[in-house]
């Protein structure tokens, strides 16, 4: 456990506890040492004005009754993650439409404006609005969602009408959902394609029409899953096939190295200062992308297709601002 960690269990020991808690129990629970108690206490009695006493008769800490009201922990800062997940699930429940479930939504949006309260001390200004969330790139909600995730949960197959923006056209096909992935502010439907037989990813925006089957669903296992949909890189499913080596700028390195593109990626420092990247990857469209965002910064070292692919797209590119 870290400090904030360690303050709010001491905070809810000591709340809970009927007696005075020795040392010795508050060493155990914390998973600490004798010195490593003693600073909590000391902190929390002269940074957070704690009323922790000593119970000499009884050998123990406690708060002291005579304070009357049980104490509480001021306002301690949220970590990242936590603040993340707060203030998203604040907005998204802003959006949400009265209907069925706004009678148990609406204590969870309490719940959530009491926590984030607890922030904003005596300024009486709201903390969500001094931070900000910003939504990139994302495309309408689907208006499908609720039936495929109704058919996700019932086990029952589905009849898209998919359009294909590679392509430019539309397909028909019957799918068994697996499950909804969130990726870059969309959603995603990955799902077992009858027509292809195989594992395929369907993006909700691009369904045109939706009905369920009353056929059951097949299942994929969770570890078929996993491999299928994590092994390469990006949104774009499959076995990985190639490994793309590309290496960043001396000056595009101090970002690019505090970034995890891919859970299996290796990296090194090159001596010049560039950093290396070795990404698996299955279809390149994605890959391509992220790299010619970096434009000189990025150099494609191998394999020689992926090269002669970004190559190709920068002459294009080029030859739009030529004459």
């Amino acid at each position: 456990m870290d400090r904030f960690d360690r303050i709010f269990e001491l905070n809810r020991i000591l709340q809970a506890a009927r007696y005075p808690v020795s040392r010795q129990q508050l060493e155990r629970e914390l998973e600490c040492s004798r010195a490593t108690v003693k600073r909590l206490i000391e902190e929390m009695r002269l940074y957070l004005n704690a009323p922790i006493v000593y119970d000499r008769k009884l050998n123990g800490y406690r708060y002291d009754p005579r304070e009357g009201e049980m104490y509480e922990l001021p306002g301690l800062w949220f970590n990242a993650s936590e603040l993340h997940a707060l203030l998203a699930v604040q907005q998204l429940l802003e959006r949400v439409q009265p209907g069925l479930l706004e009678s148990h939504l609406q204590p969870l949006r309490r719940k959530i404006d009491d926590l984030l309260a607890r922030q904003q001390g005596d300024t009486g200004e709201s903390l969500s609005n001094r931070i900000r969330l910003i939504r990139a790139t994302a495309r309408p909600t689907s208006p499908f969602f609720t039936l495929l995730a109704g058919c996700l949960a019932a086990r029952r197959r589905l009849h898209l009408v998919y359009y294909n923006r590679a392509r430019d056209m539309l397909s028909e096909r019957e799918v068994s959902p697996q499950r909804l992935t969130h990726y870059r502010d969309n959603w995603y439907l990955d799902a077992w394609c009858h027509l292809r037989e195989g594992l395929r990813t369907f993006a909700l925006d691009a369904i045109r029409q939706a009905w369920q089957l009353d056929q059951v669903a097949q299942n994929v296992e969770e570890a078929v899953l996993e491999r299928h949909f994590t092994d390469a890189y990006g949104i774009f499913s499959g076995q990985a096939k190639e490994l793309a080596v590309v290496r960043f700028s001396a000056n595009a390195a101090r970002w690019v190295a505090t970034e995890e593109w891919h859970p299996r990626q290796q990296s090194r420092w090159l001596g010049d200062g560039r950093y290396e990247l070795t990404l698996p990857y299955s279809d390149p469209s994605e890959l391509l992308m992220d790299l010619l965002k970096y434009g000189p910064d990025v150099e494609v070292v191998s394999p020689p297709e992926l090269r002669s692919q970004v190559q190709q797209r920068l002459r294009s590119a080029l030859d739009i601002y030529n004459p």
